[in-house]
């Protein structure tokens, strides 16, 4: 099967709908342009972040340079909620799960974040270069990007697939790609949804069935505006994220459950001097209860982790 790779822009037809499209785990988003008119879902009011404090013992885990500066760089893909979006509009600050556990570890290490939004697919590539200390977006650890970025965990969130309120053509859990063949599939571009898709593209030929095409998207309202439109049949996307959407009536969404798990991390570039310290004030939150009211928060307590990993092997 030849992969169909389109990349859409946002179109008038986009200011039709709420602002609830997904993307990548690896998973997750990307650069979450708003659709004009559109409106997001209004963010929870509490704040388990005000209460961090610094941890001395976590803090001296920090180069010297890092903590002299008390700065960092982030590439923050922000997309969707729950993990990242802009409840109020561009101009507004982000919201959601990565955003609050990213500033509470920053707390904890008693620094400050230097927030820039990027497209998912550009923030591996730049934290090679440089341009990030480290980056968030719902980066799901797999075997291939182990290669070349170090993760550390924070929870395991995953793959699934979500259809259209009504769909006739793919009604039931997906299991095998196999269920997939002669379907239009709508994912995020760079993410291991697209990956596994391309890997396994020669499953329907196998099974002596029409292959399936795939459709990858750079912006997370397109995605979801094409599965109303009918120009494509499924979407392959967080759990977390799907979940979510499929719960927002507006949405008119219904969510497939889960197809593949994977724990998801703050990326770094490999040998990255911050991993230990960012481990640590992960496991503080964990032990202080701010983690757990931070998942509460956003709805995501099923992708709970107990103790967060450095660069852990993918799930099978």
């Amino acid at each position: 099967m030849r992969t169909i790779r389109t990349r859409l822009r946002a179109t008038a037809a986009l200011a039709l709908l709420p602002l609830l499209a997904l993307t990548a785990c690896g998973s997750g988003d990307t650069d979450g342009t708003a659709a004009v008119g559109a409106q997001a879902s209004p963010a929870p009011t509490d704040d388990p972040v005000a209460a961090v404090r610094k941890v001395d013992s976590a803090a001296a885990l920090l180069p010297a340079d890092v903590r002299k500066a008390g700065t960092l760089r982030v590439g923050s893909s922000i997309g969707f909620p729950p993990g990242a979006y802009y409840p109020g509009g561009t101009d507004k600050a982000p919201a959601g799960q990565d955003i609050d556990l990213a500033d509470a570890v920053a707390k904890v290490l008693g620094v400050k974040l230097e927030r820039q939004d990027a497209s998912f697919e550009t923030i591996l590539p730049a934290l090679g270069s440089g341009k990030y200390d480290f980056g968030t977006g719902n980066f799901g650890v797999t075997s291939e990007r182990l290669k070349t970025i170090d993760f550390v965990t924070y929870i395991n969130d995953g793959q699934g697939f979500a259809v259209k309120k009504g769909n006739t053509a793919l009604r039931t859990k997906v299991t095998d790609l196999t269920q997939l063949c002669g379907l239009t599939i709508g994912t995020g571009a760079g993410t291991t949804f697209e990956a596994t898709l391309s890997a396994q593209k020669g499953v329907c030929a196998k099974a002596g069935k029409k292959p399936y095409d795939v459709k990858v998207y750079s912006e997370n309202a397109a995605t979801l505006t094409a599965l109303q439109q009918g120009r494509i049949d499924v979407i392959m996307s967080t759990i977390n994220g799907l979940r979510y959407q499929a719960a927002q009536p507006a949405s008119q969404t219904a969510f497939l459950g889960e197809f593949h798990r994977l724990d998801v991390g703050f990326a770094f570039k490999k040998g990255s001097p911050l991993t230990k310290a960012f481990q640590t004030a992960v496991n503080e939150l964990i032990e202080d209860g701010t983690y757990a009211r931070i998942l509460k928060k956003w709805g995501t307590d099923p992708s709970a982790i107990d103790a967060s990993r450095i660069n852990p092997p993918e799930h099978t």
